[in-house]
């Protein structure tokens, strides 16, 4: 019985070390690298053959941008499929760093959030087509249910959905 019980024990400590091992940091593994210049970017994009370019509006208080990166955007599944269809970057919304916007004009993380994509609460995550153009209908604030949600979110946009479809029906019919 106590066997059982220190067997039982031992194979659960060993299902939760092998589950955080196969977190990944997504620092290194969602996020792409940048100088902050996102017409470049959008060339990069076209250039690997990617659909588009997603943005995480974010800062560093937020308890629910800390949730997300914790415990969905540091799965291997995630980062992976994401890194394959989109260049993926963070933009701190009360940062004061010079970034490129998509027309080429020079302006700072937070009036870009702020004044360009009216960004107000965190995470926001808004894709852009190749050619920078805003997809709105798949602009998602806060963190979603789960990984599964957030799968669904980028599926809409690859597969274009966004163009027939609201994100809620789209996953209603996924479910």
């Amino acid at each position: 019985m106590i066997a059982r019980s220190m067997l039982a024990g031992l194979m659960l400590v060993m299902s939760a070390a092998a589950s955080a091992e196969a977190a990944r940091d997504p620092g290194q593994y969602f996020f792409n690298d940048t100088f902050g210049n996102f017409k470049e970017e959008l060339a990069n994009a076209r250039d690997s053959g990617k659909k588009g370019l997603l943005i995480m509006f974010e800062m560093d208080e937020c308890p629910f941008c800390h949730r997300m990166k914790a415990t969905v955007l540091n799965q291997p599944d995630v980062q992976d499929y994401f890194r394959e269809h989109f260049l993926i970057f963070p933009v701190d919304i009360e940062g004061d760093v010079e970034i490129t916007d998509f027309q080429g004009n020079s302006t700072t993380m937070k009036d870009f959030a702020f004044k360009q994509y009216r960004v107000r609460a965190t995470p926001v995550f808004a894709f852009f087509d190749l050619d920078g153009n805003y997809i709105k209908p798949a602009r998602f604030t806060g963190a979603t249910r789960d990984k599964e949600e957030f799968m669904l979110l980028g599926k809409y946009v690859v597969e274009g959905a966004y163009k027939d479809e609201p994100f809620t029906r789209y996953k209603r019919a996924a479910r």
